[in-house]
């Protein structure tokens, strides 16, 4: 065969074994890269934004436990005629004593209803930011809208504690501008992934940086039980975590850049192996946004159905869990910290495995990024609803309630290489715009689980009154997911293809299509 011979496609075997080549150099260069690149950092500095920022919201879901004096709320019930959790070894009523531990309450006498308006305020500020940020950081960067965001979420972490000792609406205002400060964080994350993470990378890359979620969680609950009961008490959780947040978003200032083209520092090789594979165009103009396309497009409302349903059912766990130990079991305000972060560590280890086994199912011919995506979500989504639900009906066995959530939001982990990716598949241009969209419907539908939990358990504490809060947050779990693994897809949509690249025609896999050669 000559070098000019063609082949079954039409083109030079020539050409088709140059191309070939190039391939083959992107494995050589993934062989012997290192264990660590510049995308590496950029994804590690990530992760440990997305640990500050779910730190920054879960540490008062411990501190309200320790800022409410509940005995002065039981005291309240007792002498309306009610008595406070009769069922798992605290009674109250004029015969008989109360049986707790010898831990101090808190200054603050707060019912559960304006317990749940107080966690609930973060995220009220939090949503309002995801759209206009995804969209301005489309245009203008991703850097500066993420840094400086989190330093003022961090920064008003600090005046919590004095908020809290001038009034209710005031600790409300804090924690809403604190919202408003992390609110681009999601969507620049997502937007920076896209540009810098190569697609056969992005499940376990992207599983990585947002298991910081669940690292987060991990580190701040049981911290956050111990700092309560220091010389300092509550407020040092605040002081503590805004420190650590402000010297984290100096850091991400400096060292991390928007793109490999704006990274002068970075290897060459690096830099031409993450363009080659993310097939980076220098130079060309941002496409204006498709929302007609976007609005119509039933993959996009699957992602946003399965978020808006993981919101909602781990944001009733995250703020809600503390307070359902302390109340129904009892835990000591220590413990119950440790306790409660053990389903997140869970979820955090989980996730990382099933990220290796989602990125290794992607290279076998029998699985599609569709049939991935659905499989790893429904792992990710009905696991938990199905551990909600036995965990209603444990009664007062705490171990066993226990092992039940941390194996079921451990399963939860399945998400992040599940809807949580999918945007990158679907769209890698609006990655970062989609997900400010499904983050910001997702986060209103997160904001309604403290508010309704508080209400539905405001008076006397119950088993009954919980069941309520979890078969309902189950119920959300299973049914957005069931819609996510009917519709959802894993094709790069035809709104996404940019006009200077035909819509080539894909495999049936929904694989891009592999060069090869003939002989």
């Amino acid at each position: 065969m000559n070098g000019h011979q063609r082949n079954r496609n039409g083109n030079s075997y020539h050409n088709t074994r140059y191309a070939t080549v190039f391939l083959e150099e992107d494995a050589s260069f993934e062989k012997n890269q290192g264990w660590f690149g510049t995308r590496h950092l950029v994804t590690f500095m990530l992760f440990l934004g997305m640990a500050n920022a779910y730190i920054m919201r879960t540490n008062m879901s411990v501190a309200i436990v320790a800022m409410v004096n509940h005995t002065a709320v039981s005291n309240t019930h007792h002498d309306e005629g009610l008595s406070v959790d009769d069922e798992c070894g605290l009674i109250t009523n004029e015969n008989t004593t109360i049986s707790k531990s010898t831990e101090l309450d808190g200054e603050f006498i707060w019912e559960t209803d304006i317990q749940g308006y107080v966690l609930s305020s973060f995220f009220y500020g939090y949503v309002l930011t995801q759209i206009p940020f995804g969209i301005l950081a489309k245009r203008y960067g991703n850097i500066y809208f993420l840094g400086i965001g989190m330093l003022i979420n961090s920064l008003f972490g600090l005046l919590v504690p004095i908020a809290a000792k001038m009034g209710i609406w005031w600790l409300i205002a804090v924690r809403f501008i604190q919202g408003l400060g992390e609110g681009p964080i999601v969507p620049c994350t997502h937007s920076l992934l896209a540009k810098w993470i190569p697609p056969n990378e992005r499940s376990r890359m992207g599983a990585f940086v947002y298991a910081g979620a669940q690292f987060g969680t991990v580190i701040s609950m049981p911290l956050s039980g111990l700092l309560s009961e220091c010389r300092y008490g509550w407020p040092s959780i605040f002081y503590v975590f805004g420190f650590i947040g402000a010297v984290w978003c100096v850091f991400f200032l400096i060292l991390i850049h928007e793109d490999p083209q704006s990274n002068q520092k970075m290897k060459s090789e690096e830099r031409l192996y993450i363009q080659k594979q993310l097939g980076s165009k220098i130079g060309l103009p941002v496409p204006p946004i498709p929302w007609v396309s976007i609005l119509k497009s039933l993959p996009f409302y699957a992602i946003l159905l399965a978020h808006m349903g993981h919101n909602y059912g781990y944001e009733t766990l995250m703020t809600e869990l503390p307070t359902y130990m302390k109340q129904i079991h009892h835990f000591s305000l220590k413990s119950n910290g440790i306790l409660s972060s053990l389903p997140y560590l869970a979820m955090w280890i989980f996730s990382i495995f099933i990220s290796h086994v989602a990125d290794f199912m992607l290279t076998k011919p029998y699985f599609t990024h569709t049939s991935v995506r659905k499989i790893i979500n429904g792992i990710g989504q009905f696991g938990p609803a199905i551990a909600l639900i036995a965990v209603s009906y444990t009664g007062c066995d705490k171990w066993l309630t226990v092992a039940l959530l941390t194996i079921g939001v451990g399963l939860n982990g399945g998400i992040y290489s599940g809807f949580k990716v999918n945007h990158l598949d679907i769209s890698p241009q609006y990655a970062g715009i989609l997900m400010s969209f499904t983050n910001c419907m997702a986060n209103l539908a997160g904001l309604l689980a403290p508010i309704f939990a508080g209400n539905v358990v405001v008076g006397t504490p119950s088993i009954a009154k919980w069941r309520t809060v979890f078969v309902t947050a189950a119920c959300v779990y299973a049914g957005c997911c069931t819609f996510y693994v009917i519709f959802g897809s894993g094709k790069r949509q035809v709104w996404d293809q940019p006009p200077e690249e035909p819509d080539t025609k894909k495999k049936e896999n929904d694989e891009p299509e592999m060069v090869t050669t003939y002989a």
